[in-house]
């Protein structure tokens, strides 16, 4: 099926969207049995055998030079994990993930202090309406201490700085190369972390100090659910970036959310009340704008 080059940034962003709420899924599953730490490195250790096959069938071809950026961008990215998952574990989902999405406007913010990329009102109505349903849906609270919305926040930026990064590095790195960056960078750091709290005899917790544990019996499964998912995101969502403006693509992100509901319900949540719908229309309102942008930008 042949896709029509304005559209496939939005395109991938959808499917990378899909991915990332198939993986919410199996985090969910496994929840009562992996601590966040141990998710983080399991979801990266299956992508990175996945990547590593791939790369041995079909050798990345790369023009290179930006070495620092693909390093940039595998910090940031795991930093927005690690924080994400910290206010996972600390306050309400919805607050978490809320703080999370903000990386839409984070972006669109830094596109036009950074690059001076703006892509005109409609464009920003459209990622304020995609925002605005996002709070419909998740109902952030805010009663909580500083230092998790400051998590929260980091969580939001540091997302936006490695999607704005990915933008940066497309004309230089194959999609598999950048992904790498993110993904090897998941499973070192929570590998230093690991074996840092064992030689020192230090506590464990669920985020930064874990322990090794294997999966077991249906939890394998799980395991490579999460972990193809993510890769399935990552992928596309490094295509999106990649294939158009960093604010345009961010917006599209919002459907991540749609996903995350049905998905929520197929595994036994509760079907969303009438605000949650309106919600729902909100985001596919800001994706059905931003399209007709595009159409209509490219057809002057």
């Amino acid at each position: 099926m042949s896709i029509d080059s304005r559209y496939k940034g939005i395109f991938y962003m959808v499917l990378a969207a899909m991915g990332f709420s198939l993986m919410g899924g199996a985090a969910k599953l496994l929840k009562g049995s992996f601590g966040a730490g141990q998710l983080v490195f399991w979801r990266n250790a299956v992508g990175l055998v996945v990547l590593i096959a791939g790369f041995l069938i079909k050798p990345p071809e790369n023009k290179g030079g930006k070495i620092h950026l693909l390093l940039f961008r595998g910090i940031m990215g795991t930093t927005a994990l690690y924080t994400l998952l910290y206010c996972i574990l600390h306050i309400p989902l919805g607050t978490a993930m809320t703080y999370n999405l903000t990386s839409a406007l984070f972006i669109a913010v830094f596109s036009f202090l950074l690059f001076r990329e703006y892509h005109g009102r409609v464009v920003l109505f459209a990622v304020l309406l995609g925002f605005t349903g996002m709070l419909l849906i998740y109902k952030p609270a805010m009663h909580f201490p500083w230092y998790y919305h400051l998590a929260g926040l980091i969580s939001g930026i540091t997302s936006a700085l490695a999607y704005i990064t990915v933008n940066r590095l497309a004309g230089y790195y194959d999609s598999r190369i950048i992904v790498l960056a993110f993904i090897g960078t998941g499973v070192l750091i929570p590998t230093i972390f690991m074996i840092t709290g064992t030689l020192a005899h230090l506590p464990a917790d669920d985020v930064f100090f874990i322990r090794w544990k294997w999966p077991v019996g249906i939890e394998w499964f799980y395991i490579a659910w999460l972990g193809l998912a993510a890769l399935f995101g990552q992928y596309f969502v490094t295509k999106a970036y990649g294939a158009d403006k960093a604010g345009i693509v961010s917006a599209i992100g919002y459907a991540n959310i749609i996903f995350s509901v049905f998905i929520g319900m197929a595994l036994g949540d509760a079907f969303p009340d009438w605000m949650s719908a309106l919600g729902i229309c909100c985001i596919i309102g800001s994706g059905v704008i931003i399209s007709l942008v595009k159409r209509n930008t490219s057809t002057r």
